[in-house]
């Protein structure tokens, strides 16, 4: 079964919005939380999901004995309703798409911080605080990465928007400039 994410948008916009009327949306977003980690760090529990082989069943008591006693009766009831549906493979998807869903309809941003070497609690609040001034950004979720291949400097995410200054990333420029530049080859 392959990933459809407007079906995923679809189902989790629907969960999303019951929630909302019944007064659950946070604890259903709880739940998502706790099924999309589970699923990023189980690739064998989402083969399960999408195999066609394995009966709806057999994937609810499954389903069942890990989440029963950790989620709400809401999400309990949607699950079901996806294996009624034979919709359980795109749960995965589901989940993601409902916590993306869940952040746009709360006003919070996402942004990641990747760097070099760890950050400090100082540097993340005051580039929290001028997201906040400068990019009128209330609500605001860091994330933040280390990975030693940047040298130093800084990749900054904000939606679908990057700010890379990273040493990386310069000396990459710098090697694609002397690879475009005619002259130098001609030297050579």
């Amino acid at each position: 079964m392959m990933p459809n994410p407007r079906l995923a948008a679809r189902y989790a916009k629907s969960i999303l919005d019951l929630s909302i009327e019944k007064g659950e949306l946070e604890e259903v977003y709880k739940d998502m939380l706790l099924l999309q980690d589970t699923f990023r760090s189980s690739h064998e529990l989402v083969n399960l999901l999408r195999s066609p082989i394995i009966k709806a069943d057999k994937k609810g008591k499954i389903l069942d004995a890990i989440f029963a006693a950790k989620i709400s009766s809401l999400t309990r009831a949607f699950i079901t309703l996806l294996l009624n549906k034979e919709r359980e493979g795109n749960l995965p998807e589901i989940a993601v798409a409902f916590v993306q869903q869940y952040k746009d309809y709360k006003g919070i941003s996402v942004v990641k911080l990747t760097t070099a070497v760890p950050v400090s609690d100082d540097i993340k609040q005051a580039l929290l605080q001028k997201l906040r001034t400068e990019r009128q950004l209330q609500q605001i979720e860091l994330d933040t990465d280390v990975r030693q291949e940047l040298i130093g400097g800084f990749i900054l995410e904000i939606g679908d928007q990057r700010i890379d200054t990273s040493v990386a990333f310069e000396l990459n420029n710098i090697r694609k400039q002397f690879q475009n530049n005619d002259f130098i080859y001609k030297i050579r």
